[in-house]
């Protein structure tokens, strides 16, 4: 982050992180100057999708003849980067001071520092990202839609996640899971599509061998998923493009070949349904600490929403030394310290060293092997991302309405869960008082926490 938006330390530092800043902090900070000057402007955003819903978000920020002007262009740019993430769309109303505007233009263009973010846009919406300047009084009004999601737990289904450490995949008969396992792959890396095909319905098999007969397919995985299609997905990034059409249509392949009706969604989204269904309760924002962020959202009317929820490239600290992402090159994104990214990266500050020549599935049961002997360096690490964790949601809940918190995916797993819980809590009720009396933060059991999203993933489907 460049000079000028001062930014704010935390009251509870992370053991491993002297520097971290939370965004939160900041931003509010930031709203109480502008509040407090007297001489404010508004500032909206709106961002419409490919249904026509739009996602309208007010704040304000100073004039722009006012001394302190200059620091608009970097809240307004971090606020504007969460936003595209977390809610998406391929046309971003800016209305308010035009210069404003002009620099998020510039950013978010073919050779602006977001240029990562301007293309990622185009491949989800087949069209280039495009920002309108005008006045607040010229920005759409709010038009959400949303829809309800799974929850269909009749027959013998099979339910799968795709990470980019494991696959997990379940098999259930009328909701009871009767068969579970945890497959380890390294997709990412892989430049055939075979072998992303290969792994994928070997595990199915295994899954479908468990039942009498396969009713339904659900599964999840990092990306984005129109109608059963790969969009956008870090899985298979390292496939080239003229292979990339075999990728498109895995999953249709898939359910050909499996002669079952097969539904795939982004992870997130199951990572909420899960904590939505076993909790029985909405407004729950499910993230899974996993390979990288994976987040997902239910409203409190129990839905799901139009919105990217890709938490992972949203930024959660304005630190000027926060770690850079190594997708998308910018700073303080949420995959580098709510992820087993965050994990290794602090394991390095803290002097462990941790195997190489090994999947990172297998690096990160190391760093919790050594967790579980007490080890005080080791148990730094998952205080500190129990802290990025607490600053995370209450940066969260200035963007969500949120009543629930359901933490998931393999860095809760063992002791680390319990650690996270607990730091994440005493940061709430440290600096957000109020948020800590109305979000609960849950932490599923360890079966659950494992394997959880797949049981979800199977209740995707209806059977016809």
């Amino acid at each position: 982050m460049e000079e000028g938006l001062r930014v704010i330390r935390p009251e509870l530092a992370p053991p491993l992180d002297g520097g971290f800043s939370p965004a939160v902090l900041t931003d509010h900070a930031f709203r109480r100057e502008v509040a407090s000057s007297g001489k404010y402007v508004p500032l909206v955003f709106a961002f419409e999708r490919e249904d026509g819903s739009v996602s309208r978000y007010d704040t304000a920020v100073f004039p722009d003849d006012h001394p302190r002007a200059r620091e608009n262009l970097q809240y307004a740019e971090r606020i504007f980067k969460f936003l595209l993430w977390q809610r998406g769309g391929w046309r971003a109303y800016v209305g308010g001071p035009r210069s404003i505007c002009q620099y998020i233009s510039e950013c978010y263009s073919l050779g602006g520092e977001r240029e990562f973010d301007y293309r990622f846009v185009e491949k989800v919406y087949n069209r280039p990202l495009e920002i309108v300047c005008c006045t607040a009084d010229d920005v759409p009004a709010t038009g959400e839609v949303d829809s309800s999601l799974g929850r269909n737990l009749d027959g013998c289904r099979i339910g799968f996640d795709l990470g980019a450490s494991d696959i997990k995949v379940a098999a259930l008969i009328d909701g009871e899971a009767v068969f579970s396992e945890e497959i380890v792959w390294e997709p990412s890396l892989q430049v055939d599509p075979d072998y992303h095909y290969e792994m994928i319905t070997s595990a199915l098999r295994k899954a479908a061998a468990k039942l009498p007969q396969v009713d339904a397919i659900g599964g999840s995985a990092a990306g984005v998923y129109v109608d059963n299609k790969v969009r956008v997905a870090s899985l298979f990034r390292s496939v080239p493009q003229e292979r990339y059409d075999e990728v498109r249509n895995v999953f249709l392949r898939i359910r050909g070949e499996m002669n079952a009706p097969l539904v795939i969604v982004n992870d997130g989204e199951v990572a909420a349904l899960a904590g939505s269904m076993s909790l029985g309760v909405s407004g729950v924002l499910g993230i899974a600490l996993g390979s990288s962020e994976a987040a997902g959202y239910v409203n409190t009317e129990g839905n799901i929403t139009g919105w990217l929820n890709e938490l992972a490239f949203a930024p959660i600290d304005y630190s000027r030394v926060a770690p850079t992402d190594e997708w998308s090159g910018d700073q303080g994104c949420g995959a580098s310290y709510l992820s087993q990214q965050g994990v290794f990266r602090l394991a390095e500050r803290a002097g462990i060293d941790l195997p190489e020549g090994v999947t990172n599935a297998e690096r990160l049961k190391y760093a919790q092997s050594v967790l579980a002997t007490g080890d005080e360096e080791v148990t730094k690490i998952w205080q500190s991302i129990g802290i990025y964790v607490g600053y995370a949601i209450a940066h969260y809940a200035d963007f969500y309405d949120l009543k629930h918190v359901l933490l998931l995916g393999r860095v809760t797993s063992g002791e680390g869960g319990a650690l996270i819980l607990r730091e994440a809590e005493r940061v709430l009720v440290s600096e957000f008082s109020e948020l800590a009396s109305n979000i609960r933060i849950h932490l599923p059991d360890e079966k659950s926490r494992r394997v959880g999203q797949a049981v979800a993933a199977a209740s995707l489907p209806v059977i016809n």
